[in-house]
């Protein structure tokens, strides 16, 4: 007669006889790699589940690397930007120390830099008004811009600032009716006024007699008179000298060598260490830079 119920194994002998299975397997896998095929199936079937998987976190990755990438580069084409604007506003003295040097070798104590610190402004707004030409720049007495500071580009002199609040200036340009701008030529170092005439590309010069040695060509630059403008920096270049014998003097007109209407950033000239714009030993009594 069978048994109502069969009595098995009971549940710690299963449990037993699996753990001792398990580990026999494990001892077999180890050694002999029995499973390492069964393995390598399975690893190609879930493989484009796992990319699927990453490719979120690897988006985010690669997008957050271009981004600091793209950052990191438009840094530095800014700082690249500044100093060759640095160094433009540096280079461009060299022709006339060169004359000057020539004219002037045996003058062991020659009084004109090549280097000055410069601080780089950007334009905010531009007022050509036939009786005022006036710029606006970013930069203010929070940056050290005071009233008289020197303003050129990387090509010549551009201006004076006149007007400074706390994080912006007005520079009144060059080619302004009412600047005057004591420069020599370049040649023979013979001093004169360039003025405004309120015409963007061209300045004049009225107080040289018909017989004075300058023509069309002469390259000039900033005389240092009057203590604003260091001497040295290129202010124009002579268009034309007319000249008629019953006036005394020469009309003579000169083509401004600053982008004065097209500049988009300016350098502002700092005054050298020890000295500041009320020292008078920046200034030359008798002469003014209006």
């Amino acid at each position: 007669m069978k048994p109502l119920f069969s009595q098995g194994p009971s549940t710690t002998a299963r449990l037993i006889l699996l753990v001792m299975l398990s580990v026999l397997l494990l001892t077999l896998d180890h050694r002999q790699g029995l499973t390492d095929p069964l393995r390598r199936h399975l690893s190609t079937l879930t493989h484009p589940i796992k990319m699927a998987a990453e490719l979120p976190g690897n988006l985010i990755d690669l997008t957050g690397e271009s981004l600091r990438s793209r950052r990191e580069l438009i840094a530095e084409n800014q700082r690249l930007r500044d100093r060759q604007k640095i160094y433009e506003a540096r280079l461009q003295r060299l022709d006339a120390l060169e004359v000057e040097n020539i004219r002037l070798r045996r003058l062991l104590d020659s009084s004109y830099e090549l280097e000055r610190p410069v601080l780089i402004a950007e334009l905010l707004q531009v007022d050509l008004d036939p009786f005022s030409h006036l710029l606006q720049i970013d930069k203010g007495s929070a940056a050290g811009v005071h009233v008289g500071q020197p303003v050129i580009d990387s090509t010549g002199v551009i201006g004076q600032v006149e007007r400074v609040s706390r994080l912006s200036a007005t520079v009144r340009l060059i080619s302004d009716p009412s600047h005057g701008l004591p420069v020599q030529v370049n040649r023979n170092g013979l001093r004169t006024v360039a003025l405004g005439t309120g015409r963007i590309n061209t300045l004049s010069i009225t107080s040289l007699p018909n017989n004075a040695d300058i023509r069309a060509g002469d390259l000039l630059v900033t005389s240092g008179l009057g203590g604003r403008f260091p001497a040295g920096y290129p202010v124009g270049e002579v268009r034309q000298v007319v000249t008629d014998p019953g006036e005394p003097f020469s009309r003579i007109e000169v083509d401004p060598l600053g982008a004065l209407g097209r500049v988009q950033e300016v350098l502002l000239i700092l005054e050298r260490p020890g000295r500041g714009p009320d020292n008078p030993a920046e200034a030359t009594p008798g002469a003014t830079d209006e």
